[in-house]
């Protein structure tokens, strides 16, 4: 042992405190860098070295830079944030719908029914009146144009979150090759795991690239002996060392929309989304938007077929010259009912009244409509034979399929009664709506140019106001098609799953917000850099030095007096 080993030690000594202050003035410049993991010095006592009967240590050691970081908390906090953008994937859906519906103010959908509804019951009030049943035309057009609009409003939501999902995979490859690059990077920089350094700056990329995966996709993160990190979703693996496997979009049919899903491309397998923004996205487009346009178009076809059968075995101020049906059949020869028609009418009759306007004479003819599976059910063609059948009037199926009824000269009108079938009402003869659901509705182009002809009589042409009075208690009256529940119901139940989804949601993401908010901040407590503890260190880092350079100086005094000897 000389004096030149002590000055050795001592240099140990000076280049662990540069290290040391190197590795805190890092730290420090980097304490608002986002996803900065604090480092750490590792210092161990050098090796001992036998002097004598004596064992002298030799100083201190530089064995690493490591990263302060708990990696089953990362993990921890990776999961918690697959859930919380699950969730807020969901509540932003809802807030947007709840903001289309706009329930409670003015310009809300039960707003339009009110305001129709009640203006179909002032013609109670004013049975003669062609201008009050305009209005109730006009306030029929508005409603159909809310309903019309709300259905378009959601459409485009549920179209601009499939997008969304859509796009979702090429920020998922694009992170998923960033993690295999790194990881790669990585290895060669830790030498396989040979030194004992982690590759601080790299390993930070990496984290911060698997918590932005962790925000779009449920992952699993294992890291390896070698320092690489395999990913997992699901049961398939998404990266592995310095590879990874690519995800794709395929568009498949969803009723009458499209639906994209995200598959891996090697596989054509789903990947896994129970959780993450894409689960969310998911959730929203089939669940939430899906569910709601589902159920806006159940309460509007509902709205629509019973309302148009009794309007259709109603009759007007004045009777109809000629009349052509909506709606066409898929062959004129099958029965009614199997057809193809949206509305499916059933066994029953209606009464077809043909008045002379010369004599003023009405006569009444019944028409069955045989629908009840036995023999040969009524067809088209056998309904216009029927028809044609009737004095006064003459019926065809036109080339694309519709019933057309024509009076046989300008002295006859007609109208319809008693329609137990719904016959009239599916094939769009005589209806107030026309359209097949929520994003077609409108008003009959018959009854918009005459509104005279609104059918609120039952008992022949401007007789009565039997017909207007079961149209103006059409919301409260029980409806087969539903079960026997009231469109009212509907309306309210299908507000209501929109509100209550939207609490339940917004809880659970407010629950999920608190949870992750508490797990980040254990984790950055570990992870983060706190500017009182580097100073301290500093000034230890400081002292330390300058008590090795106090050293230095006096073996370099011991070795002054030596030489002068």
């Amino acid at each position: 042992m000389t004096l030149f080993s002590s000055m050795q030690i001592a240099n140990n000594a000076l280049i662990a405190a540069q290290l040391g202050l190197q590795v805190t003035s890092n730290n420090v410049s980097n304490a608002n860098t986002p996803g900065y993991i604090r480092q750490k010095l590792v210092l161990t006592p050098g090796p001992t070295q036998r002097y004598g009967g004596l064992l002298l240590g030799l100083g201190v050691t530089a064995s690493a830079v490591v990263q302060q970081t708990d990696r089953f908390l990362e993990e921890r906090v990776r999961n918690a944030s697959s859930d919380l953008a699950n969730s807020q994937a969901q509540d932003n859906t809802y807030v947007q719908l709840e903001s289309l519906i706009g329930e409670l103010s003015d310009t809300d959908l039960s707003t339009s029914l009110s305001n129709f509804f009640n203006s179909v019951n002032d013609i109670l009030n004013q049975p003669d009146s062609a201008s009050v049943r305009n209005l109730a035309v006009l306030q029929g057009k508005t409603l159909t144009e809310d309903i019309s609009r709300l259905d378009k409003r959601v459409r485009q939501i549920r179209s601009d979150v499939n997008d969304q999902i859509g796009a979702s995979a090429d920020q998922i490859n694009g992170l998923l090759s960033k993690v295999a690059n790194l990881n790669l990077q990585i290895s060669i920089a830790e030498g396989g795991n040979t030194i004992a350094s982690d590759a601080v700056g790299l390993r930070d990329q990496r984290s911060a690239a698997l918590s932005d995966l962790a925000g779009l996709i449920d992952i699993q993160a294992v890291e390896q002996e070698t320092g690489d990190v395999s990913v997992f979703s699901g049961g398939d693996y998404l990266v592995f060392q310095g590879t990874y496997r690519e995800v794709k979009t395929v568009t498949n049919p969803q009723g009458d929309l499209n639906a994209k899903e995200i598959r891996l491309a090697a596989t054509d397998s789903p990947i896994s989304t129970t959780s993450g923004k894409v689960a969310g996205l998911i959730a929203s487009r089939d669940t939430i938007l899906s569910g709601f346009l589902t159920q806006l178009d159940t309460f509007t076809k509902n709205l629509m077929y019973e309302f148009n059968k009794l309007h259709a075995s109603g009759q007007g101020l004045v009777g109809l010259s000629n009349v052509t049906g909506e709606f066409a059949v898929d062959s004129t020869t099958a029965a009614l009912d199997h057809a193809g028609l949206t509305f499916t009418p059933v066994n029953g009759s209606f009464d077809v009244q043909v008045r002379n306007q010369q004599t003023g004479l009405t006569t009444t003819t019944q028409i069955k409509v045989d629908l009840n599976g036995l023999d040969k059910d009524m067809s088209l063609d056998d309904l216009a034979t029927a028809l044609n059948n009737i004095d006064g009037i003459s019926a065809v199926v036109t080339p694309n399929r519709k019933l057309q009824i024509n009076g046989d000269s300008s002295l006859v009108t007609f109208g319809f009664a008693n329609d137990t079938s719904g016959v009239l009402a599916a094939l769009g003869v005589n209806t107030f709506f026309s359209g097949t659901g929520s994003s077609s509705i409108g008003v009959n182009q018959l009854i918009s140019s005459d509104p005279a002809k609104f059918a609120a009589s039952a008992g022949g042409i401007g007789e009565d106001t039997a017909t207007a009075v079961k149209l103006a208690n059409l919301l409260d009256t029980p409806i087969p098609g539903l079960g026997g529940s009231k469109l009212s119901v509907q309306y309210d139940k299908m507000i209501g799953e929109v509100t209550q989804g939207a609490a339940v949601t917004k809880s659970v993401a407010d629950g999920f917000e608190t949870f992750h908010s508490t797990l980040d901040s254990q984790l950055l407590a570990i992870q983060g850099v706190n500017i009182d503890e580097e100073a301290i260190r500093m000034i230890g880092y400081q002292r330390a030095f300058q008590a090795s350079a106090k050293v230095i100086t006096t073996i370099n005094q011991m070795l002054d007096v030596l030489m002068n000897l």
